[in-house]
């Protein structure tokens, strides 16, 4: 399961009280303070682990506290600093203070965030000790640690989101392109959640990629299932807008283009502006080669759209895949050299 966010409560280490103690020895009766001080209470620390990618340990623990310090001794003992407590987190979660809504942490791969500092521990007697008072009878307390309530949210890390409308093929494409393992079927809504993937476009080159379920018209304010998941595509460097040429629903794939281009815009702006590459998917449903070129070209002049600027695919036939990695490849890194699209 893919959980994405999630609220948690966190709580550093209480530090250890100091210890008011005297000293007693065998002919000496009157000896000076040797209360020890107070352990510190330790750390609560969030760490980028890049084993993870989902919130899910985090629906049934919702209480996580760091140790105590222990309190002082006799004999100028300190008493033991509280172990931290680590919390691991996937790369890419973002971390809100729960009741002011403030961003604490972006959390990145190798972060490792201190979130609440444990209190220190209290001042034994025999720090308090001094010419004119040899014989303090007094410690502090420890202080208590920092609690706070947390919002974690999952934005996934991915270089290239694939978008389109439900059963455009993304699952499909992204099954091709990587070894991941989504659920492929004939109906809207196949993904249920944002899935990744990782495509080898040589020995040396990778590009990961994100599959965004399906958007529908009006999910910018909340319909369906992509109001949920337009945030992961934020992250991305590069959109791949996959179109269905022939959609199963008889509904023109310009206007299904349009629909999703309104969405991102509806969404952000910032998302709209991303760089996009515009993928025509299901090439191998037409007949012949004629009738799969007018409509590419029908498909363009809607959209007032160069030949060029079309990258034609099928992810079940598997024909381009390796052609569009290497479009991708020169897009996300602009010093090396793409190659031109699969020309139907």
């Amino acid at each position: 399961m893919f959980v994405d966010q999630a609220i948690i409560s966190v709580r550093a280490g209480k530090g250890g009280n100091g210890c008011v103690s005297f000293r007693r020895e065998k002919f000496e009766s009157k000896g000076g303070p040797n209360g020890g001080n107070g352990g510190d209470g330790g750390n609560v620390v969030l760490v980028a682990d890049e084993g993870m990618s989902t919130l899910y340990d985090f629906r049934h623990q919702r209480h996580w506290e760091a140790e105590n310090g222990e309190d002082g001794g006799r004999k100028q003992c300190s008493g033991k600093a509280g172990d931290d407590l680590t919390i691991r987190l996937p790369p890419g979660t973002l971390i809100y203070d729960a009741n002011s809504g403030a961003i604490i942490h972006d959390l990145k791969a190798g972060d490792q965030v201190v979130v609440a500092k444990g209190g220190h521990g209290g001042w034994g007697n025999e720090h308090f000790k001094r010419s004119d008072n040899q014989a303090p009878k007094n410690a502090e307390p420890g202080e208590p640690g920092q609690e706070f309530s947390l919002r974690l949210e999952l934005k996934l890390i991915a270089e290239v989101g694939i978008v389109g409308k439900p059963n455009a093929g993304k699952s499909t494409l992204l099954a091709a392109l990587t070894k991941a393992t989504p659920r492929i079927a004939n109906y809207p809504f196949t993904t249920l959640s944002p899935q990744l993937g990782v495509a080898e476009v040589d020995g040396s080159r990778r590009i990961i990629f994100a599959d965004i379920p399906g958007l529908i018209e009006g999910a910018s304010e909340g319909a369906g299932l992509g109001h949920e998941f337009l945030r992961h595509i934020e992250r991305t460097r590069v959109i791949v807008h996959l179109v269905d040429l022939r959609p199963e629903d008889e509904s023109d794939p310009a206007e299904n283009y349009e629909v999703v281009r309104g969405e991102l815009r509806g969404y952000s702006e910032e998302l709209a502006d991303k760089p996009e590459l515009i993928v025509v998917n299901k090439a191998d449903l037409f007949e012949d080669e004629k009738s799969l070129k007018d409509a590419i070209n029908a498909f363009c002049r809607r959209l007032d759209l160069r030949r060029k600027d079309v990258h034609v695919i099928s992810g079940a036939a598997r024909l381009g895949l390796a052609e569009l990695l290497e479009v991708l490849w020169g897009s996300l890194h602009p010093q090396g050299k793409a190659v031109e699209g699969w020309k139907a």
